[in-house]
């Protein structure tokens, strides 16, 4: 095991640092990747693919780590917010209504997406990745990623004009 550490251990981090964007979480992600490797390496049929299959559990543990993470962060936040609207409430409460319900008219177009356009969606606003970092982590074609990406905001804005916000 000693041996593929060594040999996939750069590619790994690679993979890592492009989703989370963090040294020390793509460190942490590619530990976890070794730990869940070694517990099914017997699995693997094709030694060829190792790296392919290795890469895979990176990327998905990655994917794991930002959404334990983004929950944590909203965790915090919302206290955050909180302390912040109890000191702008009282200079424009009626501007903070309607810009706390546009904000969930925004929420809830975003949450009207399909599983996956929200997925791709977020990679691109949430985690600021690039469409050939997205099709590299979604197995998909950059041009498909860009065609999605264009017709999930084309979707949006359709959304949030129906509802008068623009």
């Amino acid at each position: 095991m000693r041996e593929i550490c060594d040999l996939y251990y750069k590619r790994l981090f690679h993979v890592a640092f492009c989703i989370t964007r963090d040294h020390h979480l793509a460190e942490d992600v590619v530990q976890e990747t070794f730990l869940k490797a070694y517990q099914k390496i017997h699995t693997i049929q094709d030694k060829e693919k190792m790296g392919s299959w290795l890469s895979a559990i990176t990327t998905r543990t990655a994917i794991d780590f930002i959404r334990k993470e983004k929950k944590t962060t909203e965790r915090l936040a919302v206290g955050t917010d909180l302390e912040n609207t109890k000191i702008t409430m009282s200079q424009n409460v009626e501007q903070e209504v309607e810009l706390n319900f546009m904000q969930e008219q925004i929420q809830d177009a975003v949450n009207s997406l399909s599983p996956d356009q929200k997925r791709m969606f977020l990679l691109k606003i949430s985690h600021g990745l690039k469409e050939k970092e997205i099709a590299d982590l979604l197995m998909l074609n950059q041009n498909t990623v860009k065609t999605k990406l264009y017709r999930i905001r084309k979707y949006l804005k359709a959304m949030i004009l129906e509802k008068g916000f623009a």
